[in-house]
């Protein structure tokens, strides 16, 4: 299995997983922020995705873990921070059951609720969908996921690669239906490292309300929404994204 990543600068680690369908081209302008701010970036396109090979194997939460911690495990990576925006957030709550936080720094999630499914008493999942939904409506496109355009010149980046290599949703699907599946409220619970949730106020996915609800549960949780942003948060408002993402870091 062939994984494509960048990995640039030094210092402290931070990986960063991106969402379902996209590539790691669509953190254009965090990766420089991050280097100068004397970060080492490793920046990883899922199985899949981006320009990552495309297979019909281990196409569960588990497996991207898998991937991610044996991408760390490779590298020698002491305590990176983990940074995920969507499916990727929800593949580093996967990592963590499985691995613990013991070398984790910190936790940083991108408009991702830990629950996707709504029940009475956890109306924070995706849009409206209860477990009559599941799964026939993530065999289904799931709307747009942006509030406003994202920034022009990572949008540019984002097409090269869909044509370069176009993301196949048929394949994944059995993937987006394993993401729905899962209940990771226990997992977050028992995060004992500084975790953040970056919500975008205009998700049309998700209550921003999750995040802090969310936070809340959480030993060292804390949450920001981010105003006029939709579900890729860091591509639609990069520069309060950024100041965001700065000032968790700075308190580390």
């Amino acid at each position: 299995m062939s994984l494509d990543y960048t990995d640039k600068g030094s210092g402290q680690p931070i990986v960063i997983l991106t969402g379902f369908g996209g590539s790691k081209e669509i953190w254009h302008r965090q990766v420089p922020v991050l280097l100068d701010a004397g970060y080492r970036v490793i920046n990883l396109d899922g199985r899949c995705q981006g320009l990552s090979e495309h297979t019909k194997k281990g196409l569960r939460m588990s497996r991207r873990a898998l991937d991610a911690h044996e991408l760390i495990e490779h590298l020698g990576l002491e305590k990176p921070i983990l940074l995920g925006n969507s499916m990727g957030a929800a593949t580093w709550f996967a990592y963590l059951s499985l691995f613990g936080d013991a070398n984790v720094r910190a936790v940083i999630d991108v408009d991702q609720t830990p629950k996707m499914i709504n029940t009475p008493s956890w109306p924070y999942g995706f849009k409206k969908i209860t477990w009559a939904d599941f799964p026939d409506y993530f065999k289904m496109p799931l709307g747009h996921s942006t509030y406003k355009h994202i920034d022009d010149d990572t949008y540019a980046l984002v097409k090269g690669i869909e044509a370069e290599a176009p993301f196949d949703r048929g394949l994944m699907v059995p993937l987006l239906i394993n993401h729905a599946f899962q209940d990771w409220r226990d997992v977050v619970a028992d995060i004992t490292v500084p975790f953040l949730i970056i919500a975008g106020a205009k998700s049309p996915y998700f209550n921003p309300e999750f995040a802090a609800v969310t936070a809340k549960t959480a030993i060292h949780g804390q949450s920001v929404k981010i105003a006029d942003a939709g579900h890729i948060v860091m591509a639609e408002q990069s520069a309060a994204f950024n100041d965001a993402l700065l000032d968790f870091l700075n308190t580390l």
